[in-house]
């Protein structure tokens, strides 16, 4: 399955966290799942099996997005590729590149990626 883009990027998520699994979906619907987008969760052994060089170390510390060509991107940085495969959205990954966007951007995403069992994720 693919898009005007070209085949797939998947973006791996914690599944075992309540908010980032609603926001991937949230992603994957904003993507239309018109082939733009496929999400996977980092504990899941299709995971494991098509990314063996994403790490469970890696995705433990911040979402990836396995690009079509096999760049992974993390975190905030994965969001302008994420941003352009969302229709009209796209203009918001060029926000991102403004000067004093990215620094703040990459704290505030990595303290999230942190604390999110105490801030965001039910367990259960």
């Amino acid at each position: 399955m693919g898009s005007a883009l070209g085949p797939p990027a998947v973006l791996i998520y914690d599944g075992e966290c309540a908010s980032c699994r609603a926001s991937a979906l949230w992603i994957m619907r904003l993507a239309h799942s018109g082939g733009a987008l496929e999400i996977l969760p980092w504990r899941s052994a299709p995971r494991r099996e098509r990314f063996p060089q994403v790490s469970d170390a890696m995705c433990a510390t911040a979402m990836r997005l396995v690009l079509p060509d096999g760049r992974v991107l993390a975190g905030v940085d994965a969001v302008p590729e994420l941003l352009h495969r969302i229709h009209g959205l796209g203009w918001l990954a060029a926000a991102l590149a403004l000067p004093g966007v990215g620094l703040p951007a990459r704290h505030l995403s990595g303290w999230i990626a942190r604390k999110r069992w105490r801030l965001l994720c039910n367990r259960r």
